[in-house]
Order: structure tokens, then C-alpha cells, then sequence
């Protein structure tokens, strides 16, 4: 029995025939990986019926909480409220606190694992007050605290707008660890993602800014779980995480390299917190399963395919991946004709 083909239109508008291969047979177990801690970030799935760009509280609540309940059935952790979900680039504060609040929820009903960005959207986004931009992320910390879950504390846009140098970044960073009731995930988002960040932490590159934020990171270990990484850059990543205390994680948010930076080096490996397990979520299962059994190299050859995609939907301009996330879910039947979101 032959395979199915289809045309697709190539650059120059010509149609190109493809042979699709037969479906991948992967074990997917529904227990979380035990040799890495995994999130996905999930994507939100826009109410078809009532989806418009002058309206950003239009979610299909049932949809996307099913969309987390699968996640969460292949034994992958949900990263909520952050850049796939449209933050700041779509859904307002209060929908993001909500949609925060309910997956907390949800993932207390089954005992399943969930962090929940915090930031200071709620501000205007020329608030240059450093003690507003405090106070931002200490309400949004109670909201998630308070209703039982733990933080990615996100990058600020409003921060990068008023800190004078990397000291207004460390006292703004100590005074929200400090409040912190439960171990905090941080988080170092490169300029790619949102050109608002640029030059985040006080300098301009990368290597200037890590004694920043190793700063922040040492002061507060016992605070911190560990720090997401999405600078899209593997020697940068591999270099700061061998600088970090024992017991800090290093969680990759690099969707063009993750393969070998979670398999790690021999002496450290990077756990992961990926918009682009969201997309391939069951060769995800799969291959953390084979790292599980010891075997790396199955590991590697259930996930490398994943990476050539993931760097084609989230090439350049990069802060437009979601349309390729919520396109996949689409096709993989993980999501009906509501993918045609207001957002892609």
C-alpha cells in the first residue's frame, strides 16, 4: 500500500510533490521523565465563534485546558501564561493571571506539574517607576502563590525600559526571590523572542550580563529552582550552565539546539522548558522515555527530526513562532477548526 502524497507550493509558487512517510510508532508513557524535569509551554486556543483582534479575552477555555490535559498525559509538565501563550503579544494580564489560575487547578486534580509566568504587563509599557515594577511582580506572585502554584518570573519589558544598570535588576530580582514562597524559575529571554528585552540585565551582550545575573542566582539559591535559557545560542548556554550552583538547573529554551544540550555534555546536561515541545509532544514522550532506559542514542534519533522543525517555526522573526505551534496542533487533530486563531 503506497503512502499518501501531497502538493505544496515552493518558492517560486510552483507546486512540489511530497511522499508523506508512514507514522512514527512511539511509546509515550504518561509518567513525568524522571532523568529530566520537562515543561512544555503550551499555546492558548482562541474561541472560533468569537475571535477578534480588538478583543483578547476570547479563549476556548475547554479547548485549551484539553490541550494541557494531553500534554500532561504524555508525562510532560506545563510552563502556563508565558510567550506561547501569547503573552504580551496577545492575551491581556487578567485573561493570562486566569488561564494561570485554572491550569494550577487543573494540574492539582492529577498531581501533575505545572509553573506559571509572572511579569509586569499590567503596567503601562512606559512605567519607569522601578518600585511599580516591583510591586507588578509581587501582586502577580501572590495571585499564582496564593492559588497554589510556582513562577517563571518572566522577563520586563518595563524593566529594561527604566533600570539605569545592572543594580536596578539585582534590587528588583532580590525583593521578588525574597518574597518568593516556593522555588522560582527565571527567566533570560533573548531579543529574537521580544526586541524589547534588548540589552536586558543592564549590558548589552550576553557575556557582560551573565555576573548579573549569576549575582542574583548565587544570592538567592535556596529561592531559585533554576533559570530558562532562550537565547537561541548552544555555546552560551553550555558555558553559563557550568557556572551554576549545584542544585540550580539550567532549563533550555533553545529551540534550534535543545537535542544535545539535554543530553548534556558528560558533565552537565540541561533539563527543558520549550515552546517546541508543544509542537512535537509525543517524540518528546518518547525519546525522555529512552534517556530514562539509559539509552541516549534512541533519545537522540526520536528527537532529532523534531529539531529541523522546530528551527523552521521558529526561524526569523522568531516572536511569530505561535503560528506554527497552533498550526501543528491543527494538523495533529490536537485542536479542530478553532486553530484559525485571531493570533495565527
Amino acid at each position: 500500500m503506497s503512502t499518501p502524497t501531497i502538493e505544496l507550493p515552493d518558492d517560486d509558487g510552483t507546486l512540489r510533490t511530497l511522499r508523506l512517510r508512514e507514522p512514527a510508532v512511539l511509546e509515550t508513557p504518561s509518567a513525568p521523565p524522571r532523568s529530566r524535569a520537562v515543561y512544555a509551554a503550551g499555546h492558548v486556543v482562541a474561541d472560533p465563534l468569537r475571535a477578534s483582534a480588538a478583543d483578547p479575552t476570547t479563549v476556548d477555555w475547554d479547548a485549551t485546558l484539553a490541550v494541557r490535559h494531553r500534554l500532561w498525559d504524555l508525562g510532560l509538565g506545563i510552563a502556563e501564561s508565558m510567550d506561547t501563550a501569547q503573552r504580551g503579544m496577545g492575551i491581556d494580564p487578567a485573561t493570562a493571571l486566569e488561564l494561570g489560575r485554572r491550569t494550577v487547578a487543573e494540574a492539582r486534580t492529577r498531581g501533575a506539574e505545572v509553573v506559571v509566568g509572572i511579569v509586569t504587563d499590567e503596567l503601562d509599557p512606559d512605567e519607569r517607576d522601578l518600585r511599580a515594577i516591583t510591586d507588578a511582580y509581587l501582586s502577580q506572585l501572590d495571585d499564582i502563590e496564593s492559588a497554589g502554584g510556582r513562577v517563571v518570573m518572566m522577563a520586563s519589558r518595563q524593566l529594561a525600559r527604566a533600570a539605569r544598570g545592572p543594580d536596578d535588576y539585582v534590587r528588583v530580582y532580590r525583593e521578588v526571590l525574597r518574597a518568593a514562597r516556593r522555588p522560582v524559575v527565571l527567566h533570560w529571554l533573548g531579543d529574537m523572542f521580544d526586541p524589547a528585552l534588548h540589552g536586558y540585565w543592564g549590558n548589552a551582550s550576553i557575556a557582560e550580563a551573565v555576573p548579573t545575573v549569576l549575582s542574583i542566582i548565587e544570592e538567592h539559591a535556596a529561592a531559585v529552582d533554576g533559570i530558562k535559557m532562550s537565547l537561541l545560542d548552544e555555546a552560551h548556554e553550555v558555558a553559563f550552565r557550568r557556572l551554576l550552583p549545584d542544585g540550580v538547573r539550567l532549563y533550555t529554551g533553545d529551540d534550534f539546539n535543545y537535542v544535545e544540550l539535554i543530553a548534556g555534555d558528560g558533565e552537565r546536561h540541561s533539563d527543558a522548558l520549550l515552546g517546541a515541545f508543544s509542537a512535537v509532544p509525543r517524540f518528546a514522550s518518547a525519546a525522555f522515555a529512552a534517556l530514562d532506559a539509559g539509552d541516549t542514542d534512541r533519545f537522540r534519533e526520536i528527537l532529532a527530526p523534531t529539531q529541523l522543525l522546530s528551527r523552521l517555526v521558529f526561524e526569523a522573526p522568531t516572536r511569530f513562532y505561535k503560528v506554527g505551534v497552533v498550526w501543528l496542533a491543527y494538523l495533529t487533530g490536537w485542536q479542530s477548526g478553532s486553530a484559525h486563531s485571531r493570533w495565527g
